[in-house]
């Protein structure tokens, strides 16, 4: 082993020290102009679209920064190391200075991800309550946006719940809410319900009609019932067929994993099992080689993860996987 390889395995191993240097996500450069990269992280720490107390969801950004080093890895699946295959920076944070008037903050993103939109760079973000999604699709997908081409996105969308709120114009005063964006994207033309899948849906619902709004709007419908009973494998294989060749965005609610491996999430969903980890990696993984231009990592609660941060981890995880679909997209041109 020469010198050089030597002190690049060592550069390496220190850069994988989460507690070590200065915490952007994934140790990846701090540079807020897209126009530098090909893949932007993003964080957006908003939590005012949940319309609920749980309001701590605005510190899931930071909690992912700090430990995010520990995720600069090579994906042994794929057997690809994304750093190396595109230009990967930390834009910092979505800019909120409105930050307890819902509207206001999702029209700041929408502005913030036009840019991104514009300098053709695929975002990758982490919430903040999953209100981010509509101010993040807005931008980036439908009429005028580039990343599609003027096209509604197809969503991959893992969660506890469908977010497709629909009869009730507003979720205790936010309109463009958490619960509302699977909506109201759809209506406005950024999202094609009729090529899109929500996974994972569960939990002793508030009304037994609580599915018929996804059903309505075109969602195709994978509840963790549904999802046990076909299996992955099908699973996967109604995600491609659904999916095609469309523009795809990656959205994923932390609570559609089991309250074991993510206990630090808003809503959380504890009296019926949740995905696993595995499940949700192979799911995701299915789509590698689609037109993924963008996803999303939302409702983290540092204030109720466990000490060693398990569902901080967990969220660089899914993350990581969403970066390096995009960064062989990019390298394949």
């Amino acid at each position: 082993m020469t010198d050089q390889s030597q002190q690049d395995r060592l550069d390496n191993m220190v850069q994988g020290l989460f507690w070590w240097g200065i915490p952007t996500l994934f140790r990846c450069p701090h540079d807020p102009d897209p126009a530098n990269c090909d893949i932007a992280l993003v964080g957006v720490p908003h939590s005012t679209g949940n319309g609920t107390t749980l309001h701590d969801q605005h510190l899931g950004p930071r909690a992912v920064r700090n430990v995010s080093a520990l995720g600069r890895r090579v994906h042994k699946a794929f057997g690809l190391d994304p750093w190396n295959m595109a230009r990967i920076h930390d834009l910092g944070d979505v800019a909120l200075p409105e930050l307890n008037d819902n509207e206001a903050s999702v029209q700041r993103m929408t502005d913030f991800f036009s840019r991104v939109d514009r300098a053709g760079s695929r975002p990758v973000s982490i919430g903040g309550d999953h209100a981010i999604t509509g101010g993040i699709l807005q931008a980036i997908a439908g009429p005028g946006a580039g990343l599609t081409g003027g096209r509604p996105a197809s969503l991959l969308h893992f969660d506890a719940h469908t977010d497709a709120f629909d009869h009730i114009d507003h979720f205790f005063g936010a309109k463009k809410s958490a619960a509302h964006w699977a909506s109201y994207l759809t209506r406005g033309g950024h999202v094609d319900p009729h090529t899109s899948v929500q996974i994972g849906i569960r939990g002793n619902p508030r009304t037994l009609d609580w599915l018929e709004p996804s059903y309505d709007l075109g969602y195709e419908v994978i509840d963790i019932d549904r999802f046990h009973e076909i299996g992955v494998g099908e699973t996967i294989r109604i995600v491609r067929e659904r999916l095609g060749d469309n523009p795809v965005y990656i959205t994923f609610d932390l609570d559609c994993l089991d309250p074991t491996v993510a206990p630090g999430v808003a809503n959380i969903e504890a009296g019926i099992e949740g995905l696993r980890v595995n499940e949700v990696m192979e799911v995701i993984r299915s789509v590698r080689g689609l037109n993924v231009i963008g996803g999303d990592v939302a409702c983290l609660m540092p204030t109720w993860d466990s000490p060693n941060q398990i569902t901080a981890l967990v969220a660089v995880s899914v993350m990581f996987e969403m970066i390096t679909l995009i960064a062989e997209r990019v390298a394949d041109g």
